[in-house]
């Protein structure tokens, strides 16, 4: 039987909202064992912003996945919000992370089938949320999309697919989200678009808000600087 997770946004200040503890991940191939991440340990507190850096290949994305329970560390302990993720059946983590995590992808990662209203009120759905389409509609409206509540994925710019994606995420009111180069496939002009949006509603609803990034100006916006060389953190 599943268990049920309280939601809590925000989560009490005093309590590390992700507690990464000596995480060690390698993979085994044709060529023998490789190492990607090195006792990686670090927290972040509720309502913080963090930038994971690095060169391609470093393991910035593998970190995240691990960080949302998506992939499981070789070695080590990952806490949100207190809970051993790994020590949860794959059934519960994942209800842990429905309640408690929200995920920005590079790609957008939208169902071409539904429309932008439908595709943000699709988590509330399943969390058997009531009021789901009030709660999807305010939120499009309050990332600029309140005109487009009816247009696919199809016929909406890279930018307005990022934004529907952002509102997905957010109107869960999610403790943490988990942003994997949200603006590496946008313009300029529209990826700031994009961040500042994503900075005011981290705000707003004090979500901690985790991001791996290859721009350096938009690390520079982050409290937290995390910085990965060869699968490892280097330390300042």
């Amino acid at each position: 039987m599943s268990e049920t997770f309280p939601v809590e946004s925000p989560v009490a200040e005093s309590v590390a909202i992700i507690s990464v503890e000596h995480v060690f991940k390698s993979v085994t191939d044709s060529t023998g064992a490789l190492s990607i991440l090195r006792d990686i340990d670090f927290t972040l507190a509720a309502r913080e912003t963090a930038a994971i850096v690095g060169a391609s290949g470093s393991g910035k994305s593998t970190l995240l996945s691990i960080i949302a329970g998506l992939d499981t560390p070789s070695q080590g302990t990952v806490r949100l919000a207190g809970q051993d993720i790994f020590a949860l059946s794959e059934d519960d983590r994942a209800a842990l992370r429905a309640q408690k995590v929200g995920f920005v992808f590079q790609s957008f990662q939208l169902m071409a089938n539904l429309t932008a209203l439908e595709n943000v009120m699709l988590p509330l759905e399943l969390s058997g949320t009531r009021g789901a389409r009030a709660l999807a509609t305010d939120m499009l409206g309050r990332v600029g999309l309140g005109q487009r509540l009816g247009h696919y994925p199809r016929v909406l710019s890279g930018g307005e697919q990022q934004r529907v994606a952002l509102a997905r995420a957010f109107v869960v009111k999610p403790a943490v989200l988990l942003a994997d180069e949200p603006t590496g496939s946008l313009d300029f002009a529209t990826g700031e678009t994009i961040m500042q949006l994503m900075f005011e509603l981290n705000q707003e609803l004090g979500t901690t808000l985790v991001l791996v990034t290859h721009d350096q100006a938009i690390a520079a916006r982050c409290q937290r600087r995390i910085t990965i060389e060869a699968g490892q953190v280097v330390r300042p």
